[in-house]
């Protein structure tokens, strides 16, 4: 298998159940009455967590159902998800510098979006764990990673577009897609500034459009500087990383041969192969078929 992991219907369901609790869990500050309790994150966050377990869970099970899956890909889910964990503290976060990020631009690109998502989320599961970072803000960072993996796997051309063509796009969307991580975790936070006399804290009494505007002038004045340093990370390791990187994981991908599918066939057939060459020709379902009397 060189291209991406395909998404069925079952895999669909499961990844759009998922995003809109993500995008419930992070929304209801500009929809909740002004009667909501303000600490509801830090009381929901074990729910939350909970329950996004479960579907992602559902996510990878429906994705080993309907492309034929099996323990390597699981293996290879645990290994890059050990590596961006490893990855995580490297930077320690310093002025946004977390080379994880371009891990997973390219881990999502190669592996498509529902694995990219469940990939994302493990991930940043595991470096919460490695660095004690565990507390209620963790879910929404994993929602937030999945979602920032699985877009990579969403991008076009995933079996017609390589070289600097290809090169070029991942940079762009691990700089684009690093502002938008950074902009949806504070969402996270933001509503526990109620306290606070400000003009950029949550007011449960205001419209969703006032509280929009003062939500875009907190990210402003308090994250700007570490989405840049993390999209720049993202951007020069993307660039310098990004072609060895990419041939290894499809190399890995297709020596695995995740979707290889095994009949039985009468004595005397020959076993078949029909697969892209890695290089050129577009990759698909590779079949192998097995004489038992040989």
């Amino acid at each position: 298998m060189t291209g991406p992991v395909r998404l069925g219907p079952r895999s669909l369901a499961a990844l759009v159940l998922v995003s809109a609790v993500g995008v419930a869990a992070f929304g209801w500050p500009f929809v909740a009455p002004p009667s909501s309790r303000i600490a509801s994150h830090a009381q929901d966050a074990p729910w939350l967590f909970a329950g996004l377990l479960v579907l992602l869970v559902a996510v990878l099970a429906a994705t080993i159902a309907e492309s034929g899956l099996g323990p390597k890909a699981v293996a290879m889910l645990g290994v890059l998800a050990a590596t961006g964990a490893a990855l995580r503290p490297v930077g320690a976060g310093t002025a946004g510098i977390e080379p994880m990020f371009f891990l997973m631009v390219l881990s999502g690109r190669v592996l498509g979006p529902g694995f990219g998502f469940t990939l994302g989320s493990l991930t940043m599961f595991a470096s919460a764990l490695l660095t004690g970072g565990v507390g209620p803000w963790l879910p929404f960072q994993m929602l937030a990673m999945g979602w920032f993996t699985m877009g990579a796997g969403l991008l076009p051309g995933p079996e017609r577009l390589r070289g600097r063509g290809e090169l070029a796009l991942l940079a762009v969307y691990g700089f684009v897609a690093a502002f938008a991580y950074g902009t949806v975790v504070d969402l996270a936070g933001w509503p526990l500034l109620t306290g606070t006399a400000s003009n950029i804290a949550f007011d449960p009494d205001a419209g969703p459009a006032a509280n929009l505007a003062r939500f875009l002038a907190y990210s402003l004045a308090t994250a700007m500087g570490w989405n840049l340093g993390r999209a720049l990370c993202t951007v020069v390791l993307t660039l310098a990383l990004g072609p060895a990187l990419l041939r290894a994981l499809r190399r890995a991908t297709r020596r695995a041969a995740f979707e290889t599918a095994v009949t039985f066939d009468a004595p005397g057939r020959e076993a078949s192969y029909a697969g892209g060459d890695g290089a050129g020709e577009a990759p698909h379902m590779t079949q192998v078929t097995y004489d038992p009397e040989q």
